[in-house]
This record gives structure tokens, C-alpha cells and sequence, in this order.
């Protein structure tokens, strides 16, 4: 994992954060599609995320959605079609441009992909001391502590390797991480994955203090459907683009999480309620 990569050339100049209305769109997506060696995985997606907002994306797996985060911060390049960041086309930029404009981003990885090599200071010390190198210890002791505390984390946690913690605890150093530059959008990628329902909700819980605390802007991909509904204002519902004919939409749903249960689309009404409904016959027509 690399999340935050270091600049290895001069900074390139930026246009200016558009602060001027904070309901502006703070993404854009225009016709975007991801072909994987001839195989379309995403096609003709336009949407747009205000400012603000926690959208969630769900659907089954194989439907486009991790993918389609991965290209809202530039970790994939579309085949075709734009993702503009704050009115900046993100796949226009150099590579010490794209850099500078990940400082604003947040990653949550779905085994909150930590370094075991590293304590969890280091850890989550990392995004500061590869984007601030001049920031004194001692200001990044304190917002590492700080961070380790809004998660929910004791201080001793601190001097403890990745290993040496629960997986519900790695994921939220994950998320300690992930807020150390006060980002402005943070994707999260399965984050209640492989925990029990307990730990599950707590960090639900932690993703709603996060909008609380700060003015973040969040995707979350998942496939549980009461995080989709506990911290969502908005819900979009991919399906796999082999399933469909041409010419349809690959988002069967957008809209809020309350009216996912009586979604005109029966496909959506199946998912949500784990029904395979036609599936199984769909899925042989579309592996014959």
C-alpha cells in the first residue's frame, strides 16, 4: 500500500479550491467507462456527489463499485469520459498535481491495509511526516493522539503493531489514518467487512462522528446494508454491466436510503432484502 506518496518533482501550480458555494458538486462524473482488457466493467456513468454528502454504493459483487471509487480519486484511469475534483479533471494532471491533490483525499481500505512493519504511531504519523516533513514531533504526537482518541482508541494503543490488535481496532487506526490531513472526501471500501454486528455499528458510528466533526464529503462502498442505511443521506445501487442490454442505465437506485424498500426496480427491492428472486436464471444466461 501506498496512499500517500511523496512529491519527486516540483509542484506544479493548481487552480484554487472553489469555495464559493458549498452546495456545489465537489465531484463530477461525465459519461465514464472502465474497460478491463475489452471486458466493460463500467459504461456511460454520469453523476455528481455535493459537497457534504456520505453516499453510499452498493450492489453485488463484480457490478463496477469499488471500481468506480477507485476512479473518483485517480487510482484508476477511465477508458473514456471525465472525473472532475472540485472542477479540476483529475486524470489532466502531472504526477506532482495529482500528489498535491490527494492531501484532500482520505483512503479506508476494506483490511484497513496497515504497515506491519510500523507501530500504530508510525502508522497513522504516516500521511504527516510523507506530506508535512516539516512538521515538529511534537505537533504530530499530538494529532496522532487526538486522532487515536475521536476513534475510540486507548493512548497504549499507540506502541502496538498491527498484528498485535483486533481487526475491528486495525480498522479503526484505518480511519485515524485517513483523517490525520483533515481530508476533504474520504472513500470507504467495505468498512464494516469481516467484523461481528457489534463492531459493525461501531463503526458506523465513527463514520457519522466524522461528518459530525468535520465538513467531509464520503462515498462508502458496501455491501451491508444497515451501514447503507444508518449513515447515508443518499444510496446508489450499481448493477454488472453483463447482466444488462444495451443501452441501460448500470444505476438502478440513487436516491435516499429510505426509499430503497419500495424502489420501483424489483432488483433493487430483492438486493436489499438479500432475495435471489430470477438471479440464479440470470446468472446462467449470462455465464452460458
Amino acid at each position: 500500500m501506498n496512499d500517500y506518496e511523496p512529491e519527486t518533482e516540483p509542484t506544479d501550480d493548481l487552480p484554487e479550491p472553489d469555495t464559493a458555494s458549498e452546495s456545489a458538486p465537489l465531484i463530477e462524473v461525465n459519461n465514464l467507462s472502465i474497460d478491463f482488457d475489452g471486458n466493460c466493467i463500467l459504461s456511460g456513468i454520469t453523476r455528481s456527489i455535493t459537497r457534504g454528502q456520505t453516499v453510499a454504493v452498493i450492489g453485488e459483487s463484480g457490478c463496477g463499485k469499488t471500481v468506480f471509487m477507485k476512479t473518483l480519486v485517480a487510482l484508476l484511469t477511465p477508458t473514456t469520459g471525465t472525473v472532475l475534483f472540485d472542477g479540476t479533471d483529475l486524470n489532466q494532471l502531472t504526477p506532482a498535481q495529482l500528489a498535491q491533490v490527494r492531501r484532500r483525499f482520505g483512503f479506508v481500505f476494506q483490511n484497513a491495509a496497515l504497515f506491519d512493519s510500523m507501530n500504530i504511531f508510525d502508522n497513522v504519523a504516516f500521511p504527516i511526516r510523507q506530506n508535512e516533513p516539516s512538521t515538529e514531533e511534537d505537533e504530530v504526537r499530538e494529532r496522532v493522539r487526538n486522532h487515536l482518541i475521536e476513534v475510540g482508541l486507548p493512548e497504549d494503543v499507540a506502541r502496538k503493531y498491527p498484528a498485535e490488535i483486533s481487526g475491528g481496532m486495525q480498522k479503526r487506526v484505518g480511519l485515524a489514518r485517513a483523517l490525520v490531513l483533515k481530508p476533504e472526501l474520504i472513500v470507504y471500501d467495505e468498512p464494516t467487512t469481516g467484523l461481528d454486528p457489534i463492531m459493525s455499528d461501531v463503526i458506523n458510528e465513527l463514520i457519522l462522528n466524522t461528518r459530525r466533526l468535520y465538513p467531509v464529503t464520503s462515498v462508502v462502498v458496501t455491501h451491508d446494508m444497515h451501514t447503507a442505511r444508518k449513515v447515508a443521506d443518499r444510496v446508489m445501487m450499481f448493477y454488472p454491466r453483463r447482466m444488462l442490454d444495451q443501452g441501460q442505465s448500470q444505476i438502478l437506485f440513487d436516491g435516499p436510503p429510505s426509499q430503497l424498500e419500495n424502489a420501483d426496480d424489483r432488483r433493487v427491492r430483492q438486493f436489499v432484502r438479500g432475495e435471489a428472486g430470477d438471479r440464479i436464471r440470470e446468472m446462467s444466461r449470462a455465464t452460458a
